[in-house]
């Protein structure tokens, strides 16, 4: 599935998580498909699963 990196970003400043935030901004890739980037969401702290669970509609909309 791919997710926006602009949407990932948010949840994780809204996590209280600005570092990992800015982190986020430079090393992901403007669409973050979150199979092949699962090594960086992981070292970012990210669960897609906790991800898709805070997004709007549930998967934010996207298909994946």
């Amino acid at each position: 599935m791919q997710i926006d990196k602009q949407q990932i970003i948010e949840f994780l400043k809204n996590r209280g998580d600005s570092s990992k935030a800015g982190q986020a901004e430079s090393d992901l890739p403007e669409k973050v498909d979150t199979e092949r980037d699962s090594g960086l969401l992981d070292k970012l702290g990210v669960n897609p699963k906790d991800l898709l669970g805070k997004l709007p509609g549930g998967l934010g909309g996207l298909g994946g």
